[in-house]
C-alpha cells in the first residue's frame, strides 16, 4: 500500500480488471482490445475525444452493455456473467455520476437523495434516512439546499447534488461521466476539488471519464489515453503528455488552444 496525498492506494488489490475488451456496433469497431486496471483507492482519468468509446467503456463496467470479447472483472465478479439480483447487488457497490446529474425535477433535493436509499434499503427508519441525506449533503457542501428544487440550483450545485446522490449508497467505486462538462472554469475547479475530497473522505476508487485536461490532471492519480479503441498510454499526467505520439500531442494542443 502506498500513500498519495492524504489518501491511500493499494496497488496489490484491483477493483476493476479488464483484459482484451472488444466492442463493436454493426460495422463500427469502438473498443479494440482494451486492457485496464483500477486499484483500490485510486482515481484514473480516462481521456479521449468524443466518440472514442469512453462512455461505452463505463457502460460495460456496470453491465449496461455486454462486451463482444474479453474479460471485465469488477470487485472480483465477471460482470457479463451476472444476472438479476447478482448484477443489482454489484451495481449497489458501484456509483454512477451522470453527466447531466440526472436529478428528478419534480422532487426536491431531500427527496432526490432519499429515493435511492428507500428503494434499495427498505428497512431504514425515517431518522436513518434523514441522517444519511444530511451526511451526503454535508460531504458536498450543500446541506443548506436540502429543501430546494433542482430548477433553483446552479449547474455546479446540480453536479454536487448528483455526486451526493451517488455517495448516499456508500459505493466502493464511482464512475464519473464528464463531471465538468458545461461548467465555467471556476465551478469546474470546485468539482475537481470535490472529486478529490470524496476520494479522501470515503477512500473510493474512481474512473473519471473526461475530455477536459485540467479535470484529468487534478483528479487522476493516473491518466489513461484512449485512442483508436485502445489505451495508447497510461501513467502520470506528465508522462502521458511527454509522449511524442502525434495524436496525444494534438489532443493536448487542442485542449489549450480552444
Amino acid at each position: 500500500m502506498i500513500k498519495e496525498g492524504s489518501h491511500q492506494i493499494n496497488r496489490e488489490e484491483s477493483v476493476i480488471s479488464i483484459t482484451g475488451l472488444e466492442k463493436s456496433f454493426d460495422e463500427l469497431e469502438v473498443l479494440k482490445g482494451v486492457d485496464f486496471t483500477l486499484y483500490r483507492g485510486e482515481n484514473v482519468a480516462v481521456l479521449g475525444k468524443s466518440g472514442t468509446g469512453k462512455s461505452v467503456l463505463i457502460k460495460i463496467i456496470v453491465g449496461l452493455l455486454k462486451p463482444d470479447a474479453g474479460e471485465v472483472l469488477v470487485l472480483g465478479r465477471q460482470v457479463d456473467k451476472l444476472k438479476g439480483r447478482e448484477l443489482d447487488a454489484l451495481r449497489l457497490r458501484v456509483g454512477f455520476s451522470f453527466q447531466s446529474s440526472a436529478l428528478y425535477d419534480s422532487m426536491d433535493v431531500y427527496q432526490n437523495l432519499a429515493f435511492p436509499l428507500t428503494m434499495n434499503k427498505k428497512n431504514l427508519t425515517k431518522a436513518e434516512v434523514d441522517h444519511e441525506v444530511k451526511e451526503a449533503l454535508d460531504a458536498v457542501g450543500l446541506a443548506s439546499k436540502i429543501n430546494e428544487m433542482p430548477s433553483d440550483l446552479s449547474g455546479g450545485q446540480r453536479k454536487r447534488i448528483g455526486i451526493a446522490r451517488t455517495l448516499i449508497l456508500k459505493p466502493e467505486i464511482i464512475l464519473y461521466d464528464e463531471p465538468t462538462s458545461g461548467l465555467d472554469p471556476v465551478t469546474s475547479g470546485e468539482i475537481n476539488d470535490l472529486i478529490r475530497e470524496v476520494q479522501e473522505r470515503y477512500n473510493t476508487s474512481s474512473v473519471v471519464i473526461t475530455h477536459d485536461l485540467t479535470c484529468a490532471k487534478h483528479t487522476g492519480d493516473r491518466v489513461a489515453m484512449l485512442l483508436e479503441g485502445r489505451f495508447s498510454k497510461v501513467g502520470s499526467f506528465e508522462s502521458v503528455f511527454a509522449s511524442e505520439d502525434e495524436q496525444i500531442k494534438s489532443f493536448y494542443n487542442y485542449n489549450f488552444t480552444t
